[in-house]
């Protein structure tokens, strides 16, 4: 994709893409990665960005394009991003999302989410200190800028787990994502996991069937995602997973 063709970014990214502009060199590294997939290796030489266009793009977000992962509870998205996270550790970042909701057993604050009040939630929404915000279940969830800053900074692929309405949010902004859902073979699969996590009462089981029956319904539509993964074999949906994130957007540069 020509450098010309990036959208710019919306009015709340800019007091950061203005301080990019002052770095004398705007190349990379030339830093060869490669990737053996289905035993085929890819390439990957990270974009060469001129000076000359710095005036044109704000560099850090579009040079990397985010990308989207969404998909009901229970269908494996925190396994395989965990693992994907593991074998590109140097290439990707997690926006970690704030919730009010509280942890379950064997989370860590800082780790799948940051847990905040609903009070400080509330005052970084009237701060318009989100990308997209929802509520679920009684709880808030949301994607902060400064945390897509955070990864932006690190010259890394920012890769962002959110649900249905976080999504539509997102489409209306100039991040310029791409957009993977992760999808279960059918709901009563779906309904098995999540009694086998032990973790849901029978409310709240039935508030994850419904939004996920939203979810699958919201995927039928035309370009809601770029990418639909059915996760009926974890090794499969990996490497399905993979094989798009990797080589389908040659690691988001395109």
């Amino acid at each position: 994709m020509p450098l010309s063709s990036f959208r710019v970014f919306s009015a709340f990214y800019r007091p950061f893409v203005r301080a990019t502009h002052s770095t004398s060199t705007m190349a990379t590294t030339g830093k060869q990665k490669a990737a053996l997939l289905h035993g085929r290796t890819y390439t990957y030489i990270p974009p060469t960005i001129r000076a000359s266009d710095t005036d044109k793009i704000p560099l850090l977000y579009l040079a990397y394009r985010p990308i989207v992962i969404s998909g009901p509870s229970g269908t494996g998205k925190s396994t395989l991003l965990k693992r994907l996270f593991a074998e590109y550790p140097d290439t990707f970042g997690f926006s970690i999302s704030e919730t009010t909701r509280s942890p379950r057993p064997g989370e860590q604050d800082g780790r799948e989410y940051n847990f905040v009040t609903k009070e400080g939630f509330l005052d970084l929404v009237a701060k318009n200190g989100f990308i997209e915000h929802a509520q679920f279940g009684g709880n808030y969830y949301g994607t902060s800028v400064q945390a897509v800053k955070n990864i932006a900074e690190k010259k890394r692929i920012c890769i962002l787990d959110i649900e249905m309405e976080g999504v539509k949010q997102v489409k209306r902004t100039d991040l310029n994502a791409r957009f993977l859902f992760l999808a279960p073979p059918s709901l009563e699969v779906l309904e098995q996991r999540l009694r086998g996590r032990g973790t849901e009462t029978e409310e709240s089981l039935q508030k994850r069937l419904d939004q996920a029956q939203n979810e699958l319904e919201y995927a039928k539509l035309p370009a809601a995602h770029d990418k639909i993964v059915v996760n009926d074999d974890l090794e499969k949906a990996y490497v399905e997973l993979r094989d798009w994130v990797v080589d389908g957007g040659k690691f988001g540069a395109q």
